[in-house]
């Protein structure tokens, strides 16, 4: 089977991680999210995989090119303007000839692909949807079904007096290729709110297939950090930590004797931990960076090429990539910084702070 990954949006809820990084691209467990989306779908058995592309296509075509060193075919589909989730796949019709999977490009999930398609040819859908359960669906689109899985009704973000379930679109779809005439070309179109409601209204068989596996959408900085603390916390089965304390760390990597470390920790490469330094999980630290004397760390997400300075703290934050946190400097507190920020000497940042990248705050 062939599988198409949405990777095209602007990650607008995301930012300021993503003004210059493409969602698709931000490190978890230090490797491009992309990466663990297209590792589950090798591990299904699909290895012939389309990319929707849109704005900061280059960084995502750069890093993975034709696919070859990841055992995989890999095409591109990219838009000059937004065409929507549908129409994005619309846009890729000259790869699809077979029914296909469609991932929207921010969910990381545990589930089971075989089984989902089994499904769906079982029950001659058009089109399968994924479900998962959350606990407030206001945010999602919620999915009415019959017993036997049969939709009957779709309600994008409904407010609290419409909640009829709690189970929502999880976006993963199987979808039949002649589904596609009904998705206007070159023209921006969704599946939630305009192709599968048409669908439910031509009598076409559309089905939701329930999953109670793990589910995250990552598009916000606290789903992203909370997805890095579930993995780490063993609550996925695409990650297994030794146990719940476990700290792994890369080749090359110096911890001093006096720094205290108490995990769930996982550190890439040739990272330095100095003396004195105080590191509690859970954390992870992208390769390359500094921990100096005497610094603190706690429940975060440092990307490549941090450097955090002398008795520095940071607390339930996001850190990207070659940023600069200076002696006696606080960043706390659901704090979010871009890449190459310059937090300087003794500055407190504000609770929740958006630093954007290249900035110096202080």
């Amino acid at each position: 089977m062939k599988a198409i990954i949405l990777v095209g949006g602007e990650a607008t809820r995301l930012r300021p991680l993503t003004l210059n990084t493409p969602k698709a691209m931000v490190p978890v467990l230090n490797r491009p999210f992309l990466e663990h989306v297209i590792q589950h779908l090798i591990e299904h058995g699909i290895r012939d995989i389309i990319l929707t592309l849109g704005n900061l296509a280059k960084p995502i075509e750069n890093y993975f090119g034709d696919g070859n060193q990841f055992g995989i075919g890999l095409a591109y589909a990219v838009e000059d303007t937004p065409l929507g989730t549908a129409g994005a796949v619309r846009n890729a019709i000259g790869h699809l000839d077979e029914a296909f999977f469609v991932l929207n490009g921010d969910i990381f999930t545990d589930l089971n692909l075989k089984d989902m398609f089994h499904f769906h040819r079982e029950r001659k859908a058009k089109v399968t949807i994924a479900l998962t359960r959350v606990e407030d669906p206001t945010s999602y689109g919620l999915i009415e079904t019959t017993a036997q899985g049969k939709v009957t009704r779709f309600l994008e973000k409904p407010g609290p007096s419409e909640i009829t379930t709690n189970m929502i679109n999880a976006g993963t779809y199987i979808i039949e290729p002649d589904v596609l005439d009904y998705i206007p070309e070159r023209t921006s179109f969704s599946f939630e709110r305009q192709l599968f409601p048409q669908l439910l209204d031509q009598g076409e068989p559309v089905y939701a297939y329930p999953s109670s596996v793990y589910w995250i959408d990552i598009g916000t900085p606290e789903k992203y950090l909370k997805l890095h603390r579930d993995l780490l916390s063993g609550k996925s089965n695409r990650y297994s930590p030794h146990s719940s304390d476990a700290v792994a760390t890369g080749e090359g990597c110096r911890i001093h004797p006096t720094a205290q470390i108490a995990g769930p920790i996982f550190m890439g490469n040739d990272c330095t931990v100095e003396a004195e330094a105080k590191l509690t999980g859970p954390i992870v630290i992208g390769s390359g960076c500094t921990i100096a004397e005497g610094a603190t760390i706690k429940d975060s997400l440092l990307w490549h090429n941090v450097s955090i300075g002398q008795k520095a703290r940071v607390k339930g934050s996001i850190i990207a990539s070659n940023c600069r946190l200076e002696a006696n400097s606080w960043v706390n507190n659901g704090s979010v910084l871009g890449d190459n920020v310059t937090v300087t000497c003794g500055y407190k940042l504000k609770p929740s702070s958006r630093i954007r990248p290249g900035e110096t705050v202080g």
